[in-house]
């Protein structure tokens, strides 16, 4: 409802508390004749990332509106529904700092939401990252502040609710431009793991000056370098896994050069290093360039073993010189700039 209001370009959508006011909706977009990019049923709450259903055919629409909203399978988060276009391009995640007036990007990211690769199988926590991303170069990211972030802020701030702290966009770059697919009031999992490494500037002192509204007066730096993190994930996540499996290798990889592996479903058992979690690792990496970034990155995880351990291949693997996306925005940006409408 804010994006709408502040003119926030996102996908076209409708909210919904009732089943059959949503299911008459979904057989009308499915009408449309221009349809042909899915619709996305979204539960409006907590659901441990697998409350998005992206659906290429009514019937699989239908089905993930009746599990979400009469089957109840994410509880209350389901009670309340969007629906919207689905949305199609390269995604890309731009977080930045805000002291509830001031926004100052921090450098952009790209995760891998889904478990499989190639973007195979269901939606996940986040499977991998990597940034900066040459989908949003520098003139494209103050392109989002101006018509993403700054909006939403000053949006919030007018309604009584200045937004304090990280702002995370998840963004689509269509053929029409950055489109956002959902904000984050938070540091993203797992952005935060290829973000901070890339920080030169003190982190206390950007979240001092977000307090105390002088963001203004901060300049915020980062490092040339490009970082790739990978999750190493427990065996049938994203859905049931077993618990209690050893870990080995950890310490041998957190000793290697530009290297550091970040815990998060992990628990200590006397001398042993077990899984506890979905998502238990991320290892993340830093070097000169994307490409060796990456291969730090393999060459760390491939000398950390638990049974069941799985993890994407294809993170940071190599991308077009001039991504279309970003091509698209700049050719609509030029003719925007010429006056010239090329809408149609």
């Amino acid at each position: 409802r804010v994006m709408v209001e502040e003119g926030i370009p996102t996908g076209v959508g409708a909210i919904f508390t009732d089943y059959d006011a949503a299911l008459a909706y979904l057989r009308s977009q499915f009408s449309r004749p221009e349809h042909d990019a899915g619709i996305v049923v979204k539960a409006s709450g907590l659901a441990a990332g697998k409350g998005v259903a992206v659906c290429s055919t009514l019937a699989e629409a239908e089905e993930a509106l009746h599990r979400t909203m009469v089957e109840s399978v994410f509880g209350a988060a389901g009670e309340k529904v969007l629906i919207e276009d689905c949305l199609v391009g390269e995604e890309a995640s731009l977080l930045a700092f805000s002291d509830g007036r001031t926004v100052v990007p921090m450098l952009p990211a790209r995760d891998y939401k889904r478990v499989g690769d190639g973007d195979q199988g269901p939606n996940t926590g986040g499977m991998g990252c990597y940034a900066p991303s040459p989908y949003l170069p520098p003139h494209v990211v103050q392109d989002v502040v101006a018509r993403v972030l700054q909006p939403a802020v000053d949006g919030m701030r007018q309604r009584g609710m200045p937004y304090v702290g990280v702002l995370y966009a998840g963004l689509m770059l269509t053929a029409q431009g950055p489109r956002v697919l959902e904000f984050n009031c938070r540091f993203g999992d797992p952005e935060t793991q290829v973000l901070l490494p890339l920080l030169e500037s003190d982190l206390v002192d950007i979240f001092l000056a977000c307090m105390a509204e002088r963001l203004h007066e901060l300049t915020v730096r980062w490092n040339s370098a490009h970082a790739v993190t990978l999750v190493m994930a427990s065996g049938g996540y994203p859905a049931a896994y077993e618990k209690g499996k050893e870990i080995r290798g950890v310490e041998a990889v957190d000793s290697l050069e530009e290297v550091v592996v970040f815990q998060a479903g992990t628990r200590v058992d006397g001398d042993r290093l077990l899984t506890d979690g979905g998502r238990v690792l991320a290892v993340t990496a830093t070097a000169p360039s994307q490409d060796r970034a990456r291969e730090r990155a393999y060459a760390a995880v491939e000398r950390i073993d638990f049974e069941g351990a799985h993890y994407r291949r294809d993170i940071a693997a190599p991308t077009p010189a001039s991504p279309p996306a970003v091509v698209a925005h700049e050719i609509g940006s030029a003719y925007a700039e010429a006056g010239v409408d090329i809408e149609a």
